[in-house]
């Protein structure tokens, strides 16, 4: 079992903190609606072990944790610096879609970096101290006047992040995949600040038929647009309809943010039916990540994270082939909907949280880098579960 400090108990803390001004459509789709309030469920994970170090994590869906009581007895009493052998192992686990392997994968990276008193950066190799990064929208609205409810608005907010300094922009638009104001949107904000940052565009998956991914791919040519990404409905899991995709339009395609595993990553990327390929690291955890990283470096390719978060900016700051940071979930008026208000110290992810160049640093300290707060985690729980 090694020699390092043995997991004891395994924590998850289910707690609830409130949203304001966010929304969601009938088609899934996030957007702005002021005054609106809800509440969001949210987890917090702790990994005790023997001799001190506690690993920590704050992420994570119900899904991850429903699946913790099928591979938590391996856990407990095993070396908790073996990342490599645990990844496999709840790998075999979980079987295909390892879900419930990231979180806890995360907070074993977190405890590494505390047993060695180091970010987990530089126990990746260490690469940047700051992460240029693109703003990523939230959803257009229908009936909100005053946000993200127009082509111009759009572009509004595309020269408000331009002058603020950061160099890209990702569009998500309407989650009801009109195609006309689709494009149109992407003419607005390239008339606007093209030449000027990169342009991106996710249509979320939102767009009904493979033809409507051509017809909106070929307004990012005429754009000049840095990527295109998930166009349509099949979630973005067929490798031959890309590889069409990419032999019918000229922009580079993004894919593969809903597919699991290094070797389905790896399979989307020498199939040529990307040619930047995406990681997330609340999927496949910090170690799947990197595999992915360098998988992607071997083959000459980029990769692209998704969603801002700690182990995102770690991940980032220790990948040579990598370009943006994303700050997804940004609006003109409303709160970032992907930052929660979990930490005692300053880390945040809000548009006005960027250097004037548009970067944001590298958590320098132990593990994650972040202190959470769980004074304010146990106020709000509304349940705990406990393996020892």
């Amino acid at each position: 079992m090694g020699k390092g400090p043995r997991i004891t108990r395994v924590e998850v803390h289910e707690f609830r903190f409130e949203r304001e001004d966010i929304a969601r459509t009938e088609e899934g789709g996030v957007v702005y609606a002021p005054g609106a309030r809800s509440e969001r469920t949210a987890y917090a994970l702790r990994i005790v072990t023997d001799t001190g170090p506690v690993g920590e994590y704050v992420g994570g869906s119900a899904a991850d944790y429903a699946t913790l009581p099928t591979f938590v007895d391996y856990l407990i009493g095993h070396d908790a610096l073996q990342r490599e052998l645990i990844y496999a192992r709840v790998g075999h686990a979980t079987r295909m879609n390892r879900i419930g392997l990231a979180p806890v994968d995360i907070a074993l990276w977190d405890l590494a970096g505390k047993h060695h008193d180091a970010p987990i950066h530089q126990l990746l190799g260490g690469y940047k101290e700051t992460l240029p990064t693109y703003v990523a929208t939230l959803h257009g609205e229908d009936g909100v006047t005053g946000g993200l409810d127009s082509p111009d608005a759009y572009a509004d907010f595309a020269e408000q992040c331009l002058d603020m300094g950061y160099p890209g922009f990702k569009i998500h638009g309407w989650a009801n995949g009109m195609v006309p104001r689709e494009i149109e949107t992407v003419h607005s904000v390239a008339d606007r600040v093209g030449g000027r940052m990169d342009m991106m565009l996710d249509p979320f998956n939102a767009l009904v038929t493979f033809g409507d991914a051509v017809k909106l791919g070929r307004a990012c040519d005429e754009a000049g647009y840095f990527w295109y990404e998930d166009p349509f409905l099949d979630m973005g899991t067929s490798m031959f309809a890309h590889r069409k995709l990419r032999q019918l339009i000229e922009t580079p395609l993004l894919i593969s943010e809903h597919i699991r595993g290094v070797e389905p990553h790896v399979d989307f990327m020498v199939a040529e039916a990307t040619d930047f390929i995406r990681g997330d690291v609340a999927y496949e955890g910090i170690t799947g990540v990197m595999k992915v990283a360098h998988a992607a470096e071997g083959l000459g390719m980029d990769i692209e994270l998704h969603s801002p978060g700690p182990a995102q900016r770690q991940c980032a700051a220790a990948i040579r082939n990598t370009n943006y940071y994303e700050l997804s979930g940004s609006h003109p008026r409303a709160r970032n909907q992907n930052y929660a208000p979990v930490y005692k110290d300053d880390y945040r992810d809000e548009l006005d949280a960027a250097d004037e160049n548009g970067c944001f640093p590298v958590p320098r300290g132990p593990g994650l880098g972040v202190e959470y707060d769980w004074d304010l985690i146990a106020r709000r729980r509304t349940g705990l579960e406990a393996y020892s």
